[in-house]
């Protein structure tokens, strides 16, 4: 055989293989044909996606190119807007979440969220990660003292406040009120965790632990993130979606979208000629 023979069976071994991988990976959410319109706005346009357990999923794209919005729609906080039509479907796990008969309550059981500012409750840091436990019932001393010590470490903060556990969440930093309110998502052990622009807000040395917790999360949870900022996504994610005016322009392999997009405008933004 010879070595081109040899090297066309070596990269198609490889691509079967990281089919094969993807085909073993269960899908959380599975997006088609959604549309979205603010009034007569429309924000979202023929929305086809299919995200991945425990992957992390970038989302990136300008200003107003529809992110945040399509994020929202996976938890239904989209539909708190008055104005707000939707066409197509999202399944989660299977089952859509825009069915009637699906309780809300169910889904944000099931689907944390990590907001762009950290926004804790005026409460201790203990009293805000058993918040979500306690609305589920859980009053037991031990238990919540377990689930609050698990979670802290969980989002990397255990250390940092363990002796701080009865004081007001809003003595902390910027950084670790953000840490902290992922310790609170994690307490209600969801399945999906997303966010929009987690570390905006906050220094690059916050930024960096929070991107690092991220990388040890995805272990266990399926992590789907907004970011304005292309390194991180480049750094954190394994699928990067690019949206524009609305629509999804590519959908592939971070590290495919990043050194070998299919499509021109992909190439423009990440290299900075718009956005």
């Amino acid at each position: 055989m010879g070595l081109a023979s040899k090297k066309a069976n070596v990269a198609f071994d490889s691509i079967h293989s990281s089919t094969d991988k993807q085909l073993e990976k269960k899908v959380v959410y599975d997006t088609k044909d959604l549309n979205l319109w603010y009034g007569k706005d429309h924000a979202l346009k023929n929305i086809n996606l299919s995200i991945y357990e425990k992957e992390v999923t970038a989302i990136i794209g300008p200003s107003g190119c529809g992110k945040s919005t399509y994020i929202k729609t996976l938890n239904r906080m989209v539909q708190l807007v008055p104005i707000v039509k939707i066409s197509g479907d999202i399944s989660y796990r299977g089952k859509s979440i825009l069915d009637k008969s699906y309780k809300v309550e169910d889904l944000r059981t099931r689907v944390g969220m990590v907001f762009q500012k950290p926004n804790p409750f005026p409460k201790s840091i203990y009293d805000n990660v058993a918040y979500g436990p306690r609305i589920h019932g859980i009053r037991n001393k031990k238990i919540l003292d377990e689930i609050v010590e698990r979670s802290l470490r969980g989002a990397a903060i255990w250390d940092e406040v363990k002796e701080r556990l009865h004081e007001n969440a809003y003595g902390l930093s910027g950084g670790q009120q953000q840490r902290l309110c992922i310790a609170r998502c994690l307490a209600i052990e969801p399945d999906v965790i997303l966010m929009d622009e987690p570390t905006s807000a906050l220094d690059p040395k916050s930024t960096l632990k929070v991107e690092e917790l991220i990388h040890e999360l995805k272990n266990n949870y399926s992590i789907i993130i907004v970011t304005h900022n292309m390194q991180q996504a480049a750094r954190i994610s394994d699928k990067t979606a690019f949206f524009l005016n609305g629509e999804v322009v590519e959908f592939d392999d971070t590290d495919v979208i990043f050194s070998n997009p299919t499509d021109k405008r992909t190439e423009d933004y990440i290299t900075g000629r718009f956005g």
